[in-house]
């Protein structure tokens, strides 16, 4: 019997975790069923926000993947493995958390709105995270899709970080970009912060040395996915055009209906 494709969900947000029904949240939340309805294997992960209640959402911390640490600019950074289940759907979700970055703090922004001065080590800590915990678990995906701008570093990572590995060396990742954009820019340390191991600066080279905005890290996701979609109507002009000459499968927004989705990640996974 031919095993069923593996797609692994990155998100940044999904509903009902957080609470806002926003239509970003309510797709990814949407997703993992419908892909898994249709014979996928599926896997989700998202940051363990500090709104997210523990004891209300039923989450637990996963021991068995305890005890691995991601270095961020010269600093050790454990992960935190939490699990949740969406029993109608019977999907598990992931949470990445981490003391520093994510325990007690909302969102991207304190309660005045104001966007955490450390979103940059945030968006690095979580894309790494996540790849290790995947790692640990044994579950090599076919696919990717990395929702939200915390997740957009996954191509890169998957491409450079991890390419000459066996475990993720098929692996193809999926950019999809929404309107949910941060508006403060990371530091022009960002670059130099998001090398890892078997990555060099070469690779990085078009934000190194001044402040990365949402356009210059998409343009960055973009550069390394291996397909794109538009999870908005209203996706800033200058992304959706890099996106429209960089030569990429690309899916333009077409609603909310999953069945969109599913095709464009069968039709990406039959090319290659």
């Amino acid at each position: 019997m031919k095993e069923p494709k593996r797609i692994l969900f990155i998100d940044q947000e999904i509903y009902p975790y957080l609470d806002v029904e926003s239509p970003i949240r309510l797709l990814n939340r949407q997703l993992p069923e419908y892909f898994q309805a249709n014979g996928y294997e599926t896997r989700t992960f998202m940051p363990k926000f500090g709104e997210i209640n523990e004891r209300r959402n039923q989450l637990h911390e996963v021991i068995r993947l305890s005890g691995i640490n991601v270095i961020i600019d010269d600093c050790d950074h454990p992960i935190l493995i939490k699990v949740a289940s969406i029993q109608s759907a019977r999907i598990q979700i992931y949470f990445i958390d981490n003391d520093d970055y994510f325990k007690r703090r909302r969102g991207v922004a304190d309660p005045n709105g104001k966007e955490y001065a450390d979103n940059d080590e945030r968006t690095i800590f979580y894309a790494r995270a996540t790849l290790e915990t995947v790692k640990k678990l044994r579950w090599t995906p076919d696919i990717i899709v990395c929702s939200g701008w915390m997740a957009a570093l996954v191509p890169l990572y998957i491409k450079k970080a991890f390419g000459d590995a066996p475990f993720f060396r098929n692996t193809k990742t999926v950019l999809a970009i929404d309107d949910n954009e941060y508006k403060t820019p990371f530091g022009t340390k960002f670059a130099q912060k998001l090398l890892a191991e078997n990555m060099s600066p070469n690779d990085v080279r078009s934000i190194a040395g001044f402040p990365v905005g949402y356009e210059e890290l998409m343009r960055l996701g973009i550069d390394y996915a291996d397909g794109i979609m538009f999870n908005s109507p209203q996706i800033n002009q200058r992304i959706v055009n890099y996106a429209e000459t960089s030569g990429k499968p690309l899916m333009h927004y077409s609603g909310s209906e999953p069945a969109g989705y599913l095709d464009f990640c069968n039709s990406l996974l039959e090319k290659h």
